[in-house]
């Protein structure tokens, strides 16, 4: 067999195995979260915004809620000030609400929509803060202007996927008195989710899923049932940077989306795998 007739049948029994997938997907809602961590390794983007095309190309309505940690990061570095976190939130002050929000509407935000149109796509870039959509309050006087999500204007959202638009929110949200505040992206996802009563959510990380070792990247626990998830979260097993990411599945999944899944966004097309192969990557999370 020829190296071209052998590329053939390998591209053949992906489609193959694919197809079932892509049936049982078509026309659900999956919402996916976008690191920034994923901004920061060269071509990635690309590959990302190739992903996305191709779900909305076979009929799957995707939206993209964004972080921006890195570069947030990088931007108070800039300004003069030291990045603060407790229990996996970023500490904001005033002047770090104003250095997030420069940073993930201006910026990242911009980044991806950027990338998907050049690749063919209609991307369209809003904040929670834009309709309403996001309606927060605020978690505590030590996280300053950080928010929870009460409410999710999804109506929002669905008339932008019916007139094939995609999504791509920064996670800038707004209280009842209209006082910005900074909500966690995973956080934020699973609410909009929850919302669009979604099929899948998708939290990518530069992490290769839940670890049982957070010292071995081998030890990846392929599938986690909410139950045994809940116990997780009252252990202290966790890494304090993966309670929101755990929290914001188990949330998704006790409140109706079907599956949750955190994966690794530095590999390449793992949206693909996790969605179209058996075997999926990352760890993936279910109700019995």
């Amino acid at each position: 067999m020829s190296e071209q007739e052998l590329s053939s049948e390998i591209t053949l029994k992906a489609l193959t195995s694919a197809m079932p997938y892509i049936k049982e997907f078509k026309n659900k809602v999956i919402v996916i979260k976008y690191g920034g961590s994923q901004l920061r390794v060269g071509s990635e983007l690309d590959s990302f915004a190739d992903d996305i095309m191709l779900l909305r190309s076979i009929g799957i309505n995707v939206i993209v809620v964004h972080g921006g940690g890195p570069q947030i990061d990088e931007a108070l570095k800039v300004y003069g000030k030291e990045p603060e976190f407790s229990n996996g939130l970023r500490v904001t002050d005033k002047e770090t609400l104003n250095i997030a929000r420069m940073v993930l509407v201006g910026r990242v935000g911009r980044d991806i929509v950027n990338s998907i149109n050049r690749h063919g796509g209609y991307g369209v870039g809003i904040t929670g803060e834009d309709g309403q959509l996001f309606v927060a309050e605020q978690i505590s006087e030590e996280l300053g202007y950080v928010g929870r999500v009460k409410t999710v204007n999804a109506s929002i959202i669905k008339r932008m996927y019916r007139e094939d638009l995609i999504p791509i929110i920064s996670t800038i949200g707004v209280d009842e008195e209209g006082q910005s505040l900074n909500i966690n992206a995973d956080e934020a996802a699973a609410a909009l989710a929850i919302a669009l009563g979604a099929e899948k959510l998708i939290i990518m990380s530069n992490i290769p899923g839940l670890l049982k070792d957070v010292s071995d990247p081998s030890s990846v626990i392929s599938e986690l049932e909410l139950g045994d998830a809940q116990r997780m979260m009252q252990g202290d097993e966790i890494a304090q940077g993966m309670i929101p990411k755990l929290g914001s599945c188990v949330n998704a999944v006790e409140r109706g989306v079907r599956r949750a899944h955190i994966i690794d966004g530095r590999q390449e097309h793992s949206v693909l795998m996790e969605l179209f192969t058996n075997e999926g990557v990352g760890t993936m999370f279910y109700k019995d």
